[in-house]
């Protein structure tokens, strides 16, 4: 069985456990600089913090993945210099962010993951999520259904976003941004309860059913969404623009990426509670 784009669901199944166990060393070497409480924040370009941690899970992953799969190209967080005149020919390649919720990794709370995705085609079709100081892994491949896994060495149990009907809203935000723009949007939808989260722990909560709606009105990355893309597709949700259109990946010169919404309902249309340009 071929999936549209040419990888087989048998291959991108076996690819799992591998990049599980990929995540999991990323995540064991993130814990040693969380622990040691002895590391050093510095500044990347865009202001953004990057510690000892990020670097060190970088360069985990990226000798893992060119040993499980020396044929595809590797993105990364840490080194998105490549252009877009290199990555525009890219049809499968890994996309990596080694330690997403560097803001809450500094802040101790724990809510920080490793997040790595099999892009193919601009879709995401495979993603796998590890979370450091809890052992908690999120995991999807394309047609196999999405996965949650409670501790390190539990057996992984199948997870499902659920259909929101208009009532009982529960909102998934983030706990380091909040825009005007998300509180104007908020504030048109009418009663809801707020769960905030930091990192790709939000889309997991749409995709195991906890909340019904992430909406990011504001700029992210394209590493930031796409190992939870998958996920949350395979659990029965959606991650589409505002304009209700699936996430694309490597289109453009930019890795930023559109403001989105994580919906466990594919079908509800969230656009209509965006403010206006009055």
């Amino acid at each position: 069985m071929m999936t549209v784009e040419g990888f087989s669901q048998e291959r991108l199944q076996g690819l799992l456990a591998p990049v599980i166990a990929i995540a999991q060393a990323a995540s064991r070497e993130i814990l040693k600089v969380y622990n040691s409480n002895e590391y050093n924040v510095s500044e990347k370009a865009d202001h953004s913090p990057l510690t000892a941690a990020d670097m060190a899970a970088h360069h985990i992953i990226v000798d893992g993945l060119q040993a499980l799969t020396p044929e595809l190209p590797i993105l990364s967080e840490e080194s998105a210099e490549i252009p877009f005149s290199e990555r525009r020919s890219w049809q499968q390649y890994w996309l990596v962010d080694p330690l997403d919720g560097t803001r809450e990794f500094v802040k101790r709370n724990g809510e920080f993951t490793v997040n790595i995705a099999l892009i193919e085609n601009h879709r995401s079709v495979l993603g796998v999520i590890d979370v450091p100081v809890t052992g908690v892994g999120y995991y999807a491949a394309e047609g196999s259904g999405a996965w949650k896994r409670e501790t390190a060495d539990q057996q992984a149990q199948p997870i499902h976003v659920r259909q929101y009907q208009g009532k009982g809203l529960v909102v998934a935000g983030s706990r380091s941004h909040a825009s005007d723009t998300l509180l104007a949007f908020l504030a048109q939808v009418g009663d809801y309860e707020l769960v905030s989260m930091g990192s790709s722990l939000k889309s997991c909560l749409v995709a195991e059913g906890v909340a019904d709606i992430y909406p990011r009105l504001g700029p992210t990355s394209e590493w930031d969404t796409a190992a939870s893309h998958c996920i949350v597709n395979e659990a029965g949700g959606s991650l589409t623009d505002t304009a209700m259109q699936p996430l694309r990946y490597n289109t453009k010169e930019s890795l930023l990426n559109p403001s989105f919404f994580v919906s466990g309902n594919p079908a509800y249309d969230w656009s209509q509670y965006l403010p206006g340009d009055d």
